[in-house]
């Protein structure tokens, strides 16, 4: 199997440079001379107060070295990946914080059998040299309804504690330089109770959605026959940490967020706080684990109190809740009349020259998308036939007016509405600007100033210009053919069909140019083999317009 690549410069040193890396970006920070421990820069402010220490391996970052700092941990030890720090490291931060001052020294520290026993031995020399020093062993875990000897494991909730779990995993991780997993998943499982060092959990299902896991993970959280349940009942006060194990997405995360809210408020739970993020993790792992913690006003108050820790969350005072009220929706102000007496064809017409346009853009979906794959995402085509689609609905639904300008506005505003991706904003762009340039203009010659108006928009928002490889080159080429329309007598039908040959040769032309604006600009020249997808659709539509508006009334498409 590949191993997950990883930006560290060696195996045994990464834990040391990666410490290294955030004290040198926290002034608020320092390292401990010749070992792996991260101590607050203002020590003396401990004197004649309790220093809390904590640690464990590395590889679960923020955790620990980033809940180091005024209001939460004085120092921490960190261990090499997934490894229990050494008691020479934990002895040498004990005497640091005694040396300052502290009036005492609390050891928090995780359910693992390795840091139990160095930070133990470490205590108990301490203690031999005169230093008061507890510990406080953090076993949170809920994942095994009958505990074995060794207890609850430590995970996400141990930075509670700091401060005053069930989990699913998805994915593949691995330690730096590793080659082998402690299991594998299939593509369609998931692992539901994983230990944070990658130990295999309780029980393996297929995926599950957001809603159906966290209901899950829930009721395995809460039922009373697992030993290690909470107690919740209707109108508790809870606490709620929604924590990234490492690889899952902010949006994935987001919504495993929302669906706990509303998990729990179904029954009837009060969040009277929310943490959403990135708090302990498992290196890279695919997956999410869920912190609840039962809490009165005392425990609110220290849980809001400031703190300098740079991987606390800035929790804002107040529950979380899917119920919130919504800010209503603006009233659009009614449009003032327009003084729009310009000439235009009949309603009849501008139906034909749509349907034109629609169904030619539906039968071209293929091939434009074709087209952008070269350079883009693949969609110009579902983008525009969504286009298409749109504006026979909205025939369907009401007569398309005549008038050219409140024509094209209409259709800005269901282009807008529906197409989507920059096109739609650009064709928007286009047609909305064209639109105020035919408000009270008569003639043919205004055609061409409307849409001189609308490259022009285009060109003040997109950033385009003539030559850049864009949809603005079949525009360009079209609208220079249009100028002819200012001439005295010119016929209407003839310049179009001119502007439309002039179109069809843009959009080929741009099949030698160099991308300069747009997605197809980050993409070499010598992989930009075909025209662009944008220029092909705009000479398309400009064809359509034509053949509509030469075609009899009576004859079928």
């Amino acid at each position: 199997m590949e191993v997950p690549k990883k930006l560290v410069t060696t195996v045994s040193g990464c834990a040391d440079d990666a410490l290294a890396g955030l004290v040198a970006c926290n002034s608020g920070l320092r390292l401990l001379q010749g070992h792996r421990v991260v101590l607050r820069h203002d020590l003396q402010a401990i004197r004649g107060r309790v220093a809390l220490l904590s640690g464990g391996g590395s590889g679960h970052e923020p955790a620990h070295a980033g809940y180091v700092g005024k209001g939460m941990l004085t120092g921490v030890v960190a261990g090499a990946m997934f490894a229990s720090p050494s008691v020479g490291s934990i002895l040498a931060a004990i005497r640091a914080v005694a040396q300052a001052g502290a009036a005492g020294i609390l050891l928090i520290v995780m359910n693992y059998t390795g840091d139990r026993l160095n930070f133990g031995m470490a205590l108990e020399r301490a203690q031999a040299e005169g230093a008061d020093v507890r510990m406080v062993v953090v076993g949170d875990d809920c994942a095994f309804a009958t505990p074995g000897k060794a207890g609850r494991r430590g995970i996400c909730g141990t930075i509670l504690l700091h401060k005053v779990l069930l989990g699913p995993f998805m994915g593949i991780w691995g330690i730096p330089g590793g080659s082998k997993l402690s299991f594998q998943l299939a593509e369609d499982e998931m692992e539901l109770g994983l230990g944070i060092h990658g130990e295999a959990g309780v029980r393996r299902m297929k995926m599950l959605p957001a809603d159906k896991a966290v209901e899950t993970m829930l009721k395995h959280m809460t039922d009373p026959s697992n030993a290690s349940h909470l107690s919740l009942t209707p109108g508790s006060s809870v606490l709620l940490v929604v924590n990234n194990l490492g690889g899952l997405s902010c949006l994935e995360l987001g919504i495993v967020a929302g669906a706990a809210v509303r998990c729990l408020e179904n029954r009837g739970i009060r969040i009277t706080r929310a943490m959403v993020g990135t708090f302990m993790t498992s290196m890279e792992m695919a997956g999410v684990s869920l912190t609840i913690m039962l809490v009165d006003e005392e425990l609110v108050k220290l849980i809001d109190a400031k703190t300098m820790a740079v991987a606390w969350p800035n929790i804002l005072a107040g529950p979380a809740t899917t119920r919130r009220e919504e800010v209503p929706a603006p009233i659009e102000a009614p449009r003032k009349p327009q003084d729009d007496t310009g000439i235009g064809p009949s309603t009849a017409r501008v139906e034909r020259v749509l349907q034109r346009v629609c169904s030619t853009l539906l039968g071209m979906r293929d091939k434009l998308n074709e087209l952008d794959r070269g350079a883009g995402d693949g969609d110009c085509g579902h983008t525009h036939a969504q286009a298409a689609q749109a504006i026979q609905e909205w025939m369907r639904s009401r007569p398309p007016p005549a008038a050219p300008a409140q024509l094209l506005s209409a259709l800005a505003d269901v282009v807008l509405e529906q197409m989507g991706g920059s096109s739609g904003v650009l064709y928007g762009l286009f047609l909305t600007a064209a639109a105020r340039s035919l408000r009270g203009n008569n003639g043919s010659p205004a055609w061409a100033d409307a849409m001189d108006a609308g490259i022009e928009a285009m060109q003040r928002y997109g950033g385009a210009a003539p030559g850049d490889r864009t949809m603005l080159d079949s525009l360009f080429a079209a609208a220079q053919a249009l100028r002819s329309l200012r001439n005295p007598g010119a016929d209407p039908l003839q310049v179009l069909a001119a502007a439309v040959q002039s179109a069809e040769a843009a959009a080929e032309a741009t099949r030698h140019m160099e991308a300069g604006a747009g997605r197809a600009s980050y993409v070499h020249s010598s992989r930009l083999e075909q025209p662009d997808p944008g220029a092909v659709a705009v000479a398309a539509v400009l064809g359509a317009v034509l053949q509509g508006l030469r075609e009899p009334l009576g004859t079928r498409q």
